[in-house]
Parts: C-alpha cells; sequence; structure tokens
C-alpha cells in the first residue's frame, strides 16, 4: 500500500524544528502514536550503539548488517528506518527490495572511520599500485570493512573483492590468504592488522597505506614484500582504548576478564583475555556465570546496556573516560518523532537512495562475503 499524498497532508507535514522544545515524554508518545498509525509498513532499526531513548522504540536491534539483512526479509515494509549511520543505511537500502525507502533520521550521523576512505582515494592508490607493476606481478585482493562507502563496497565488487564483517574476518581472511598474494584491506587497520596477526602474518610483511603520501608513503620494494596492505584508518572510539587501561582494571579487580573488540589497537587486543565482533560481547556476556567480573572495550551505550541486562555480572566499561560514538548520537528522539510523523502526512524525508551501478556491484562484493563459510 502506498500514501496518496495531497497538499493538504504536506501541508500537515512537521519541520524538525518544532520537536525540539517537546518533553521526553511527549517525544515518546508521539513516536509510538505514529508508529502504531504505520503499522506493517514501518520496521525501525536501532544499531547497538544508538542511545537509549531511540533503541526504546526498534523493532529489531543489531550490528549493521545483521539489521540490514533482517529488514530485507520484511517485504511488508514499505518504510525502513534506520537509527544508525549512513553506511549502514546505504547497506539496507542495497539489500533491500526496489520498493521499498530506507530512511535516516539525520543525514549528518555519518562514520568517521568510513570518512577516513573516499571512493576516489581507493581509485587512486589501485591506480598507483598498478604504475609500479604490483597489479601486474601479484594477485592483489581488495577488502573493505562493512565501515565503508556503498561506492568502496562496489569497487571491491569490480576488483574480485569482498566485504566483511568484524564477525566474520577470520574466516574471510582465511579463504582469501589462499587465493591472493597480496590483500588490501579498507577503512580500519586495526580490525585488519589483528586479523592478520591471527594468522601468522609478521608486522614486517603489513605495511600501512596513507592516502596523503604517494605510494602511501611506502617504497615500491616494500608494498612487492609485503601481505598485508592496510589504510589509515581507525574507529574514533575504540581507537581510545589504551593498553594502560587493561593494566589499571586488571589492579584494581583481581581477576577480572577483559572483552575488547578487534578495532582496538593491538596493543589493547594481546592484553585482553578475548577480542570479537559486537554480537560475539553480548553473547559472551550471556554465557558468562553470575558472580563473573567483566571489563569490555566498546561503546559505552552498549555497556551501559549490558550493565542493566545482566545485573548479577559485574561489567563495566574498560576506559574510565566516556567512549561514546558522537555521530550515532546525532540521532535523538526529536529526529525520530520528525521522521515518523513525516511518513504518517505523507512525507518521506532523508530517504536514502544508493545509485543502481554502484549497487549491482556493491552487492556482488556482499554475495561474495555472503558465499564464505
Amino acid at each position: 500500500m502506498t500514501t496518496t499524498v495531497t497538499n493538504e497532508t504536506l501541508a500537515k507535514a512537521p519541520a524538525l524544528e518544532d520537536y525540539f522544545g517537546l518533553s521526553d515524554a511527549e517525544l515518546h508518545e508521539r513516536i509510538e502514536a505514529a508508529r502504531k498509525r504505520l503499522g506493517k509498513r514501518l520496521v525501525i532499526l536501532g544499531h547497538h550503539y544508538q542511545r537509549d531513548d531511540v533503541i526504546r522504540h526498534a523493532d529489531l536491534t543489531g550490528d549493521s548488517f545483521k539489521l540490514s539483512m533482517q529488514a530485507s526479509k520484511r517485504p511488508e515494509a514499505e518504510f525502513i528506518v534506520f537509527c544508525g549511520v549512513h553506511f549502514m543505511a546505504e547497506s539496507a537500502d542495497i539489500l533491500s527490495a526496489p520498493e521499498q525507502k530506507v530512511i535516516l533520521p539525520d543525514l549528518g550521523a555519518g562514520c568517521s572511520m568510513a570518512d577516513m576512505a573516499t571512493a576516489e582515494q581507493v581509485e587512486d592508490a589501485w591506480e598507483q599500485l598498478q604504475s609500479v607493476g604490483i597489479l601486474d606481478d601479484f594477485k592483489v585482493m581488495p577488502i573493505t570493512y562493512m565501515n565503508s562507502s556503498a561506492a568502496i563496497k562496489a569497487f571491491c565488487g569490480k576488483h574480485d573483492g569482498v566485504v566483511c564483517t568484524s564477525s566474520n574476518a577470520a574466516p574471510l581472511f582465511d579463504k582469501s590468504l589462499k587465493e591472493a598474494d597480496k590483500l588490501f584491506f579498507f577503512p580500519d587497520q586495526h580490525l585488519g592488522r589483528n586479523t592478520g596477526v591471527r594468522f601468522g602474518i609478521p608486522l614486517e610483511q603489513m605495511r600501512l597505506w596513507d592516502p596523503d603520501k604517494e605510494l602511501g608513503g611506502n617504497t615500491a620494494e616494500e608494498l612487492r614484500d609485503a601481505r598485508l596492505i592496510l589504510w589509515k584508518g581507525h574507529c574514533s572510539v575504540h581507537g581510545r582504548f589504551r593498553p594502560w587501561h587493561v593494566d589499571q582494571v586488571r589492579a584494581e579487580v583481581p581477576g577480572i576478564k577483559v572483552l575488547v573488540h578487534p578495532e582496538c589497537i593491538k596493543e589493547v587486543v594481546e592484553k585482553s583475555d578475548l577480542n570479537g565482533s559486537t554480537e560475539f560481547i553480548i553473547k559472551t556476556l550471556e554465557a558468562a556465570p553470575a558472580g563473573s567480573s567483566w571489563a569490555v572495550g566498546t561503546e559505552v551505550n552498549l555497556v551501559n546496556r549490558l550493565v542493566a541486562r545482566f545485573p548479577e555480572k559485574h561489567i563495566r566499561l574498560l576506559s574510565p573516560d566516556l567512549c561514546m560514538c558522537a555521530t550515532m548520537y546525532r540521532i535523538a528522539p526529536q529526529n525520530l518523532a520528525w521522521t515518523l510523523e513525516s511518513l504518517v502526512a505523507g512525507r518521506v524525508v532523508n530517504q536514502i537512495v544508493v545509485p543502481a551501478e554502484i549497487a549491482r556491484w556493491a552487492r556482488v562484493a556482499l554475495d561474495r562475503m555472503l558465499a564464505i563459510k
């Protein structure tokens, strides 16, 4: 069913600034009322790092790719409202049906890591590798982390590459290292480095590619000797955890387990007891015995929810500082209320549309990932 838009309904469509003076209670009521009116035509996706006053309204919660896959299995949903960041909404648009509309409540909700690698920079890096004969003499597989633009996913699709998540990085590296001479991994150097170490690649066979320097700041010989080329990018949240945080928490709580995300720097991952994706972190704490103590190195909103969910376990944030994803936090109840009431009034706002050719090639890279078991 498609809403018929008339001049009268458009006239009633709200403006975002109308919501900033509303109380928390009124915002909550209006969001829930709009959800009820839209019914099954709407699905709201809430990423794990979203603030509590937004994620409480989500129909589905999870990490970015899981949410996109779940939404693609809701054909009755005309509107997919993604409370996350831009690259996540792009993935949802790529995987959803043509008639579904993906909406990001705040277009300013980006990802600093994804922004550290543009399609133009990656194309230029590829051309530089070609210019010194690397692509002629070696099979180089481009791998992009899910936290990247649709255009970079499409680049990987065109060049026999693949997309990876923090959950499947290990099996993907295992397969890719058997098929290619070199891997070019972007945009998160730390996930790439930590996974490379896991497969026994020595640090001297890893080269960091700085997009602001010729050949990424490397010599042609260094690149020829490299097994893994890492883009100079990182997560602004997970990059804040330091080795001294691990030392400090162990000194404060003898026997505490340290559980971190693999986007953390290598020295933090090496000092931790366990590392893994957001879903791995959640499942590990679900299975942990009552009374056990955990210091968790990931985004604070998720950690706080885990503290509340498992009161019988002693869970704390690894860092004493507030490790919050500032861009994710841009989506507030005001944005969500405005988005939903606009839909009720017959107006689609902030729709994310990936151009067809980019979507086609990005889907190729995603399908390659899904084929890896």
